[in-house]
């Protein structure tokens, strides 16, 4: 466990995709389109396997089953890897649509977590826009009748981001992505996620997807009211920013270059480091590859502090549980 772990990516083909994640390294074949890579992920089926070093071949469940107080730290224990991260291409509009939280997620057969999470916008088309919560005091009665009447876009809140925005999502938000964005996201490690409008579209064999607005109805937190951009804070670092600190996980963009004194860990918790812009090595790595723009490393708790090597100028994001 005293190396960065890198996997391999998991693809997922959604009818919103589209061929952006290919031009981020990612393994698409030539006539297909991919929504989501997913980089780190301990979720049922879904496992993260790893592609270097002693524990190849292993998957996140594994090495958190074997390993879970050198992976962990001060963390330790976890049910599996509580966080989940991924790239997302949405050639066209996502659903609108809630997650729910802890309490409401552990009800549910099986249980699950809630799912809270956060954006960052890597690419964008002019006028693309994400739906970020309710508008201010619309309650659940106004948002049920215009969901009945195929208007429920009328409720959104809407957000014209520029590239490298942050956007935090409370389990509970009303959210969706519109189309031309790619974002990276960071969330808890869940995919419960319920429909409430799927702009009255069709899926490849002509029929409407499923929508559980009873459900979705169910889990809002109305309070959150409207969504907005999260406004970077300094760290004790000069080329790191804060852009989420909240009681699922901690999220910063680093800012580096070749001069930067940059070194992650040794402080008995695990550390997620996603390239977005650039290239950078890490001191272990196996693979003995830098990691470009779209890979993402997993830092152990056991390890540290390892130096973190820019090539140029490079833009990493580093999540953290609280």
């Amino acid at each position: 466990m005293r190396y960065p772990l890198r996997f391999a990516p998991i693809l997922k083909s959604y009818l919103w995709g589209g061929r952006k994640l290919a031009q981020w390294g990612k393994p698409v074949a030539p006539d297909a389109t991919c929504a989501e890579s997913w980089e780190i992920a301990d979720h049922g089926q879904d496992q993260s396997i790893v592609l270097a070093g002693p524990l190849k071949g292993q998957s996140l469940s594994q090495i958190a089953a074997q390993f879970g107080r050198e992976l962990y730290g001060r963390h330790f224990p976890q049910p599996r890897f509580p966080l989940l991260v991924k790239f997302l291409d949405a050639r066209e509009r996502l659903s609108v649509q809630v997650h729910p939280d802890d309490t409401r997620a552990a009800r549910l057969n099986p249980p699950d977590l809630g799912k809270t999470e956060a954006w960052v916008v890597l690419d964008k088309e002019p006028g693309s826009v994400l739906y970020v919560g309710l508008k201010r005091g619309l309650d659940r009665p106004a948002l049920q009748r215009e969901v009945a009447r195929g208007t429920c876009e009328l409720c959104l809140h809407k957000i014209e981001p520029a590239v490298g925005d942050c956007v935090l999502l409370p389990a509970g938000t009303v959210h969706a992505i519109g189309e031309g964005l790619l974002l990276y996201e960071i969330q808890q490690s869940s995919d419960t996620t319920y429909r409430l409008f799927d702009w009255n579209r069709l899926d490849a064999q002509g029929k409407p997807r499923p929508l559980h607005v009873r459900e979705a109805l169910d889990v809002i937190d109305f309070s959150l009211g409207s969504g907005k951009v999260q406004a970077p804070q300094p760290t004790d670092s000069p080329w790191a920013w804060q852009l989420v600190s909240c009681d699922k996980f901690v999220l910063r963009r680093w800012e580096l270059s070749e001069k930067t004194a940059a070194a992650v860990g040794g402080d008995d918790r695990f550390h997620i480091l996603s390239v977005i812009a650039g290239s950078v090595s890490l001191d272990g790595d196996p693979t003995g590859q830098p990691l470009r723009a779209g890979d993402t490393a997993l830092v152990p708790a056991a390890i540290g502090p390892i130096k973190v090597t820019a090539h140029g100028a490079a833009t990493v994001l580093e999540a953290n549980l609280p």
